[in-house]
């Protein structure tokens, strides 16, 4: 495939309009020929009101991306991928790790190509930062992800309902990257605090340790204000790792030895070319599993209620 690949979007929310369009409108591997949304709109391109309309009515389309609330996308992805289309998914790639292994299963069936896109992972400093730690013995490492709910995701009831996530929805770009820089690892224990008007978590305290028996502790809140908290920190014998600003900055012993402007989703989508082009699927669920593992052996602490 030489030509640029004709790509749909759907789910024309938030994090399309400020990442995946300016990402497909600097990017010369795609032409953006369609969109499907309930309640967005894309200028310039037919819209359709579901991803059946999409495809029924472009049939030229080779890709589509998925970026409606995860709850939502495994249907989706299942009508692509039937269509013999390239799947992009949006963060976190579904709900429940058993439907995005289906969704590999289907992909490989198809011949077509499906994209768990971790964009974190694809931060500046981060693969910096995973060099590092391959040279270093670690001796312990803590994430320390703290956000304001009200100024990400202002009025977004999603992600508070069953499989919205709640706080491991930021969260889980912190394992994204904590999965591809650190050893294996588990998880031993977890208390998630539950505003009492809320069925998903606004904060959370995670331990885990790694194959080799090294600790590793999370602390996720969702109710920081003024700056905010997006850092990987490690103790090694070749000094303090500091992967700070979500994987923008590293510095090692206080001095910054990495530090380049955010171009996550640009990485996102120069990757899905590669992986469509090269007839290969990349899907990483080890991030999902561990929320999973999370709500599983979590203790359930009940917090005052939570209003937007």
């Amino acid at each position: 495939m030489s030509h640029p690949i004709k790509i749909g979007i759907v789910g024309v929310g938030k994090i399309v309009r400020d990442q995946h369009l300016p990402a497909l409108g600097k990017d010369q591997d795609y032409r953006l020929i369609a969109a499907a949304s309930r309640h967005g709109q894309v200028d310039g391109i037919p819209n359709f009101p579901t991803i059946e309309a999409m495809l029924d009515q472009v049939p030229e389309l080779e890709a589509v991306s998925l970026c409606m609330p995860p709850q939502f996308r495994y249907d989706a992805a299942r009508t692509a991928l039937e269509a013999k289309k390239h799947v992009f998914l949006e963060k976190p790639p579904g709900a429940t790790v058993s439907e995005v292994e289906d969704l590999k299963t289907l992909a490989a069936k198809n011949g077509v190509s499906l994209f768990a896109s971790w964009h974190s992972r694809y931060a500046p400093a981060v693969e910096a930062a995973r060099a590092f730690l391959e040279t270093a013995r670690i001796s312990s490492a803590a994430v320390i992800w703290k956000e304001d709910v009200r100024r990400w995701h202002p009025n977004q009831e999603w992600i508070w309902t069953p499989g919205g996530f709640g706080v491991f929805d930021p969260g889980i770009n912190a394992l994204s990257i904590v999965t591809h820089i650190l050893p294996a690892m588990f998880i031993t224990s977890a208390v998630l605090d539950f505003p009492e008007n809320r069925a998903s978590p606004v904060a959370a305290h995670v331990v885990f340790r790694t194959s080799n028996g090294v600790p590793v502790t999370m602390e996720l809140d969702w109710l920081q204000t003024g700056p905010q908290s997006w850092d990987i920190l490690a103790q090694t014998d070749k000094g303090a790792m500091v992967l700070s600003g979500g994987g923008s900055k590293l510095a090692i012993d206080g001095k910054v030895v990495h530090d380049e402007p955010e171009a996550e989703y640009q990485m996102l989508y120069m990757r899905f070319a590669e992986i469509v082009r090269a007839g290969a699927s990349d899907v990483d669920l080890a991030p999902l599993q561990h929320v999973a593992d999370a709500f599983m052996l979590g203790k359930r602490n009940v917090v005052e209620a939570f209003f937007d």
